[in-house]
């Protein structure tokens, strides 16, 4: 892959890296192609469970490469929008490792993975206002569910940054760690979802997101419909021997 984006897989867990240091790893369309193309391998390889998107050089990301919004280039991979994947969810989770800067689109990236660890020393904004632009890779639409509504429209409205300690009281990460410990911290957690059933995992994602969709006296019908192939799955069979058997299970993701 290009050097803009670095792939590496150990135990499971792919680690991406985005890799414009000089940019502050600000998101062009190279980029957000490469990105996609990476979650399409998280989801088609068995031997990964579990993806984490970080950045190098003590930044994550500080948003869309301005430089080429002015040539007329979007950071966007096809329909999956901005980054590769504000609009678009991998069936296996993804852990954003912050440190430094997340801000604009790189704050609404951090926003489209499931779970997220920040570096005490991470800022967090929506800063678009400031610049005469709305926040339209997803932070409009996906902060009033992840917070309290009012702080949403707090973090819209004014543009302001806050501090990952902050972040965390909201509710919008998972974990602070100290800094330069964020990638440590985010694969830990991910140790500790790979080690898990795959389909109990994937399909536990899948229910949590499309449930909030779904009509209300529908939802225990259609939870049971997903959950019915993970109950008659070899997986299960093998997590309760493995149980009876006091070992840890060998999961086949079938």
């Amino acid at each position: 892959m290009s050097e803009e984006l670095m792939v590496s897989v150990d135990d499971g867990v792919m680690v991406l890296t985005m890799n414009r240091p000089e940019a502050k790893n600000a998101m062009n369309r190279n980029m957000a192609e490469l990105i996609s193309g990476a979650l399409d391998t998280l989801d088609a390889d068995a031997s990964v469970g579990v993806a984490v998107l970080t950045g190098t050089a003590g930044t994550f990301c500080s948003g869309m490469d301005l430089k080429g919004f002015l040539k007329g280039e979007m950071p966007v991979a096809g329909d999956r929008g901005f980054g590769g994947i504000a609009q678009y969810r991998p069936q296996k989770p993804v852990i954003a490792a912050i440190e430094g800067y997340a801000l604009a689109g790189g704050f609404e990236l951090v926003l489209a993975c499931d779970l997220a660890v920040a570096s005490k020393a991470a800022q967090f904004g929506i800063p678009e206002v400031k610049r005469g632009l709305v926040a339209g890779a997803g932070g409009l639409l996906r902060l009033p569910d992840q917070i309290a509504p009012r702080l949403a429209m707090e973090l819209a409205l004014t543009g302001d940054f806050i501090s990952a300690d902050r972040a965390y009281e909201m509710g919008l990460i998972n974990a602070v760690v100290p800094e330069g410990q964020a990638l440590d911290g985010a694969k830990k957690l991910a140790a500790r979802i790979v080690a898990n059933g795959p389909l109990a995992v994937a399909t536990s994602k899948r229910v949590m997101y499309e449930s909030r969709g779904w009509p209300h006296d529908e939802l225990w019908t259609r939870q049971q419909d997903l959950a019915n192939a993970v109950f008659n799955s070899e997986d299960a069979r093998e997590g309760a021997t493995a149980f009876a058997e006091k070992r840890a299970p060998v999961w086949k993701g079938k």
